[in-house]
């Protein structure tokens, strides 16, 4: 099963013809634009992870994406160095998780199967008791909703959610459903926006990287932390204005996303796939592919350094 930027197929429009390159990452780059995909072990909080990573890699700044309760393990995405910028845009990211879920009283197979197809689509929340949040009701959006395996009254599922919504209030709200009760015994988070357990290292692997001299194989670069994102691609003598700040203008666009809206977070990046930064777009791509001049996208957050690329105008 898929998060809802898995399914989108999308297509790359060629404004312009230009030439490409591609470039790699050394290992200091990667402790400075790149990030680790712990696989959170029981007990300690996030916080604590993160800097357990901070500590272990000897970096000053490490941020993580999408908190996870103390008992609740899996992916846990950790940005390094000048990549925590890319946080916020992994937290709006859907999640998937397996939850192992107890029920307080004995129902059947059907009756429960039946019961979670309720629980797909739009819903509404009340955030725990013991939550970052306002306990107000909110609506939040379940992808998908797959039973694993039922044995008795434990009940294995995979969900695919909207960032935000609460797994124990599901199993809570199930139970209620039922006239009866349910609680969760245990959850394993296995997606994160582009992250998966395929990507996932533990505090031991990363270590043992360390002193081993391959980080290279337990950091990804920062450029897989948008991969959700839809992208634009600019010109060389584009890049240096636009890490000063400039907004994006349609002439210095190269080729771009066919989905982009207006007001859509993008990735701009360079044609050799570097991300310079993340922006908010103020044209869709029909008007890119339509239009000779305008803005394109006005700039957030910028990663990359200041002078990498020649100083030259993007007019």
């Amino acid at each position: 099963m898929k998060l809802p930027f898995e399914e989108k197929k999308r297509e790359i429009v060629v404004k312009i013809e230009e030439n490409e390159g591609s470039f790699e990452r050394s290992v200091e780059e990667l402790l400075d634009y790149g990030i680790v995909v712990l696989n959170k072990p029981a007990g300690p909080t996030s916080h604590q992870v993160s800097d357990y990573v901070k500590r272990i890699l000897g970096l000053t700044k490490a941020g993580h994406s999408g908190t996870l309760d103390p008992n609740v393990t899996g992916v846990l995405p950790i940005a390094l160095g000048k990549s925590t910028k890319v946080v916020q845009a992994l937290l709006n990211a859907g999640k998937e998780y397996v939850c192992l879920m107890k029920l307080h009283d004995d129902f059947s197979e059907e009756v429960i199967r039946e019961k979670f197809k309720e629980f797909v689509g739009k819903i509404k929340q009340v955030p725990p008791v013991k939550s970052a949040v306002k306990r107000v009701k909110r609506e939040r959006e379940v992808y998908y909703l797959e039973v694993m395996e039922i044995k008795g009254r434990s009940v294995l599922f995979r969900i695919g959610c909207q960032a935000g919504t609460y797994i124990r209030k599901i199993c809570d709200d199930f139970g209620k459903s039922l006239n009866s009760g349910a609680h969760m015994q245990e959850l394993v988070r296995t997606k994160a926006g582009p992250f998966s357990d395929k990507d996932w290292v533990n505090l031991h692997d990363l270590k043992d990287a360390f002193e081993e001299k391959e980080l290279e194989k337990v950091i990804l670069p920062v450029e897989k932390g948008v991969e959700h994102l839809p992208k634009i691609w600019i010109k060389d003598n584009a890049v240096d204005t636009i890490c000063h700040g400039a907004q994006l203008s349609l002439p210095a666009v190269v080729k771009f996303h066919d989905d982009i809206d207006i007001n859509d977070l993008v990735a701009i990046m360079s044609l050799k796939d570097e991300l310079i930064c993340l922006a908010k777009a103020k044209m869709n791509a029909i008007n890119m592919s339509l239009q000779k001049k305008g803005i394109v996208a006005g700039n957030t957050k910028v990663f990359m350094e200041r002078g990498k690329y020649p100083k030259f105008s993007t007019k």
